[in-house]
């Protein structure tokens, strides 16, 4: 509901720092709440696509390239406008698993070692892009490995199968 309420400007409206209104295309990109946004050395932003039906990486095809495209393009010029931090200097990526099952993309300071953003949780968005570009179905064949907690329900879901 947190996603929806920014989506439709119940919420943080104020907090938005771009906004592409397209409906199949489009996104808001607002300042993660781990940000204090005092300083730019952790950076963090969050970009959430507008449709609903994208729920994780698992669902993204070749169909979904010109909203990644526009996410990537626009969130990059967005910041260098706003904060004035060059591309180069960005870690732009999406979880699997994600904390919350809207499709949502992380940008964050390159040198900011934000949770989640290690090789076993992040998939970079440039990558996303070029693996859909060869593949349409990329992510829905691909095995893709990610980490989880001990206390975790989903961890205890794969012990009761024989899975760990």
């Amino acid at each position: 509901q947190w996603v929806y309420n920014i989506l439709e400007k119940k919420a943080e409206a104020d907090r938005i720092v771009h906004e592409n209104p397209d409906p199949s295309n489009g996104f808001v990109m607002v300042p993660d709440l781990k940000w204090n946004q005092n300083q730019l050395d952790d950076l963090y932003l969050i970009a959430l696509v507008h449709r609903r039906e994208i729920k994780s990486l698992r669902d993204l095809t070749a169909e979904h390239l010109p909203l990644l495209r526009n996410v990537l393009q626009e969130g990059k010029e967005a910041i260098v406008k706003r904060f004035g931090v060059p591309s180069s200097q960005l870690r732009i990526y999406l979880h699997y698993q994600p904390s919350y099952y809207h499709l949502h993309v992380h940008f964050t300071a390159l040198g900011y070692d934000a949770p989640g953003s290690s090789v076993e949780r992040a998939h970079l968005l440039a990558d996303v892009i070029d693996n859909l570009a060869m593949d349409s179905m990329y992510y829905q064949k691909r095995a893709l490995t990610f980490p989880l907690r001990a206390d975790e329900a989903l961890f205890k879901k794969f012990q009761e199968a024989g899975k760990v």
